[in-house]
């Protein structure tokens, strides 16, 4: 059986490397742009280093700045009537997931029109819009490489997956440079995404050997590095090695899928407004132990490439230290619990039914090694205030 790979056209990778930004525009004939990012890329002056370059070369821009973490069909529509307005002949995303995600649908509702909730999950959106080229800022979503954008509706309350190869970047640039000022929560939470979408893309029922080889060195990467990023934030090798390893967890679950964790943490994002590597890491540790008895030896690969594990382990210690692992790393990464982070608990009982319902319509908790019911959902959601 054969498995088709989808990738950026281009992707530049090491430090300073949106230097090389003019030169790629040039190679797809793309003089005026829309800079959609957020207005803490403004604060901090990356929006000026992108226009800087831009200027010297002579390539037009416009700065779109009101982007907004977990972003919404209202919070992109004036991005798509600058679209509409001014005619632009391609689209830079500068900033984290978020600014990339709301940039893709940008890209696709500006040159396609309808509404997101069109090109939801069932629907491949094949469809090409504005060309658009992916600069993140964090080591998170690897959205840089990926064919999927969430964008949550807000009158249902609800994320949309929207998945096809009009999500694609036509080029990524990856460079680290640009996280050293993120700070540690932010650290924290993307890098757990990172790891999450790695070890997701390998368990996941619909990887391949293309895909298992990037998620493999991918939590080779963020393994031993999430932890020193997080206690300091200008360790370039930590920096570099986790914004690369995000990016092939990003190829890794593009070209397999994300899994139940993704699938159950979705939902509470939209409800709850909690931050999506941060959900994640809620839900990893719980997920991980009711998933390893469908896919042991999977699971057992993931603690050795993760470096908590060795191969003379059995695969059940492997992965009682994976186990292990994960809940330290949330003490050690003060990745709070539910109830610490605000929400309450009968709000949260009260919606548990929508919020089951919510993550089996995403797709995937499917793609899980052991796809739970409805009645073992709902204990792992509860389990979230043990």
């Amino acid at each position: 059986m054969s498995n088709r790979i989808l990738l950026p056209r281009i992707i530049e990778i090491g430090k300073n490397a949106c230097q090389k930004l003019p030169s790629i525009l040039s190679t797809f004939n793309i003089k005026k742009v829309l800079i959609v990012t957020d207005d803490t890329m403004v604060k901090l002056g990356y929006v000026q280093l992108i226009q800087d370059i831009l200027n010297l070369n002579k390539i037009e821009s416009t700065v779109y700045a009101d982007t907004i973490p977990e972003p919404t069909d209202g919070s992109i529509t004036a991005g798509i009537n600058l679209v509409h307005q001014r005619h632009f002949d391609g689209m830079i995303a500068l900033g984290g997931g978020s600014v990339i995600d709301s940039a893709k649908a940008i890209s696709i509702l500006g040159k396609l029109g309808g509404s997101i909730r069109d090109y939801k999950f069932p629907r491949q959106v094949d469809e090409q819009g504005l060309p658009l080229i992916a600069i993140p800022t964090t080591a998170g979503t690897g959205s840089e490489v990926t064919k999927f954008t969430i964008i949550t509706d807000e009158e249902k309350n609800e994320k949309l997956l929207c998945v096809g190869a009009g999500f694609m970047p036509i080029a990524t640039i990856v460079d680290y440079s640009l996280s050293l000022s993120v700070p540690p929560r932010t650290t924290a939470d993307t890098g757990i995404d990172a790891m999450t979408h790695a070890i997701e893309a390998y368990v996941s029922q619909k990887h391949n050997i293309y895909s298992d080889q990037q998620a493999l060195a991918a939590m080779r990467l963020i393994g031993p590095n999430l932890k020193r990023a997080f206690h300091n934030g200008q360790d370039q090798e930590a920096r570099e090695k986790m914004m690369l390893g995000a990016t092939l967890a990003g190829i890794a679950f593009s070209n397999a899928s994300v899994a139940l964790v993704h699938g159950m943490s979705r939902p509470i994002g939209a409800f709850f407004h909690a931050p999506h590597g941060l959900s994640n890491a809620m839900l990893l540790p719980n997920v991980t132990a009711f998933s390893i008895p469908a896919s042991p030896s999977r699971y057992a690969d993931c603690a050795i490439a993760l470096g908590v594990a060795s191969h003379t382990d059995t695969i059940a210690l492997a992965n009682q230290k994976l186990i292990q692992f994960l809940k330290d790393l949330n003490q050690e990464l003060n990745v709070p619990t539910l109830a610490e982070f605000g929400v309450q608990q009968e709000k949260f009982n009260n919606l548990l039914d929508t919020l089951c319902e919510q993550a089996f319509a995403s797709g995937s908790p499917n793609n899980n090694p052991r796809i739970p019911t409805v009645d073992e959902m709902r204990s792992i959601y509860r389990s979230l205030w043990l």
